[in-house]
This record gives C-alpha cells, sequence and structure tokens, in this order.
C-alpha cells in the first residue's frame, strides 16, 4: 500500500512539474471565445494522451527520443501563433458577428487540433523524462501513472476554467488573454527550440 501511495504522489509531482507552464496557455484558450469548452479539454487530452503514448512505447522499445529532434516540434506553436497574431490584426475590421459563426461552424475540428498541438509541443521535452521513468515500472504502474495523469489534467482545466471565470480576476484575463496567447505561443515555441538546440537541424 506504501508503495502504491508514493507512486501516486510521484505522479502528481511529476504531472505538476512538468506541466505547470500548461495553466497559462489554458489560461489564453479558454478566455478566447473563438474556442469553445469541449474544443479545449478535448484537445488537451488529445495531447496529454499522445505524450503518455509515445513515452510508453518509447519504454517498452527501449528507445531515447533524441531531444534535438523532437524540439522541432516547438515549430507547431510559432506557427499557431503567428496565425493568430495575423487573425488578430485583421479582427477590427471583421464583422464580429460572422467571424464568429465562422469559427464555429469551420474551426471546430482545427481549433480542437490546435489545442492538442500545443500541448504536444509544449510537453515534447517532458518525454524524455517519461520514458526513463516508465522504463523502470511495471505495466501495472504505469497505468496508474496514466489514471494519476488523467485526474491531474482535469484538474488543470477546471482551475484553468475557474481562473478566467473568476468575479474579480477572470474579466481581465477574458478581455486581454486571447490578445496575449499568440505571443506567448510564440515565445513558447522559440523557447523549445532553444533549450532543445534545434536550431542548427533548422539553420
Amino acid at each position: 500500500m506504501e508503495y502504491y501511495l508514493a507512486l501516486i504522489s510521484i505522479a502528481i509531482v511529476l504531472f505538476v512539474t512538468t506541466n505547470i507552464d500548461d495553466i497559462f496557455i489554458l489560461l489564453g484558450f479558454f478566455s478566447d471565445p473563438k474556442f469553445k469548452l469541449r474544443q479545449v479539454i478535448l484537445g488537451q487530452y488529445l495531447g496529454i494522451t499522445a505524450l503518455y503514448g509515445i513515452s510508453v512505447i518509447g519504454s517498452l522499445i527501449a528507445l531515447v527520443i533524441s531531444p534535438v529532434y523532437v524540439g522541432l516540434l516547438g515549430l507547431v506553436p510559432v506557427f499557431i501563433g503567428l496565425k493568430k497574431i495575423w487573425e488578430l490584426r485583421n479582427s477590427a475590421a471583421a464583422d464580429e458577428e460572422e467571424l464568429h459563426n465562422h469559427s464555429v461552424t469551420a474551426n471546430g475540428n482545427s481549433n480542437l487540433i490546435a489545442v492538442a498541438a500545443v500541448t504536444v509541443a509544449n510537453g515534447a521535452d517532458n518525454i524524455s523524462i517519461y520514458v526513463p521513468l516508465f522504463a523502470t515500472k511495471s505495466g501495472y504502474d504505469i497505468a496508474l501513472i496514466g489514471v494519476i495523469f488523467a485526474v491531474m489534467t482535469m484538474v488543470w482545466l477546471i482551475s484553468a476554467n475557474w481562473l478566467v471565470n473568476h468575479r474579480s480576476i477572470g474579466a481581465p484575463i477574458r478581455r486581454y488573454g486571447h490578445k496575449v496567447l499568440p505571443f506567448i505561443l510564440v515565445a513558447l515555441g522559440f523557447f523549445i527550440l532553444y533549450e532543445a538546440g534545434s536550431f542548427n537541424l533548422l539553420f
């Protein structure tokens, strides 16, 4: 019993330390009226599941993915951020109702994929941490860690959504969060590329 309590504690600490920056990304998505609640939730879970699945596969075949190549995923938030900056620049001249209707009908799946892609890119470096840990655990232990990750993902989503809708601090987040998010994504992407040493592959 003590072993599993320790394992649960390790899984919680591991998730928090490797996904703390996801809170700020989720704040931006939740504050953006173009993103529905369902799209953010499903996209976040899809991204976390992808990271977890890749890490499990990596541990099973004893494959350690080179951080330099994993870091190339940093290009994803850069491109998404630049696209959103372009949309913000042109949104002043667009009719808000027409833009809203367009985002609901045309961008439903793309929004979900965007959230998932940013989650994967932001957590790409987590793979190098998860793989060696999973390689030392049994299948049951890995499954238990996966359950804890799923629970913690919901905690992250609830916390970010609560902050966005908070009576006092929610208003400024809703007003400026979606405008700040694109610049955060671009900065995040370049940081991932820099930390992984992936710029040498690009140039």
